[in-house]
Formats: C-alpha cells, structure tokens, sequence
C-alpha cells in the first residue's frame, strides 16, 4: 500500500473554488479507479492557504493509473489554476494500527 502526500499553495481566495473542486469532482472521479483505498483533503490551522491531499492506493501501479487516466488529466488543469504550486511525497505504508485492532 502506498500513501501519497500533495501539498498545495493555493492563489488566495481560491479556497472555496479547491475545496468545491475537491468535494465534487475530484475525489469523486478518484474514488472509481482500479486501487483506490482513500482521499482525504487536510486544511492548515495556520496558513489558508495550503491544504495536503492525503492519497492511499494498493500500489504504486495503481496511483499511476489514476494519473494516467482521462479524469485525471481532465479535471488536472483546473486544480492548476486554482494552487500557485504543489509538492508530492510518497510513502510506503509500513505499519499501521486501527482503533479496534489488536
């Protein structure tokens, strides 16, 4: 399993614009592709303007699919025009503990 990490600078006053983006389209479209586990959209206290997309998939293959696909590349320019610049990190999840799990 994989976790990948985007870091977004927003253009400000382009907030509501993302988080619509995010909610309507974006994490919609994802959710159908082959290897999706999860997307969750992080908004920091401090700053209004950076939000982190959290993304999980069942392997790096299976991200890169959803790259590759036509939602992706369709829905790409608009979260562009929306953030001044972004930054990917990818992890690979090692370990993980779950409430309930023992």
């Amino acid at each position: 399993m994989i976790e990948r990490h985007v870091t977004f600078h927003l253009t400000p006053g382009k907030e509501k614009d993302f988080e619509n983006l995010f909610k309507d389209e974006y994490s919609i479209a994802m959710s159908k592709q082959p290897g999706f586990l999860s997307v969750t959209l992080l908004k920091e206290h401090e700053k209004e303007t950076v939000y982190q997309m959290v993304i999980r998939f069942q392997s790096l293959e299976t991200a890169a699919t959803w790259r590759d696909s036509p939602d992706h590349k369709a829905l790409s320019p608009k979260v562009k025009s929306l953030n001044r610049e972004s930054t990917v990190q990818v992890y690979d999840i090692i370990a993980q503990k779950v409430k309930g799990d023992r």
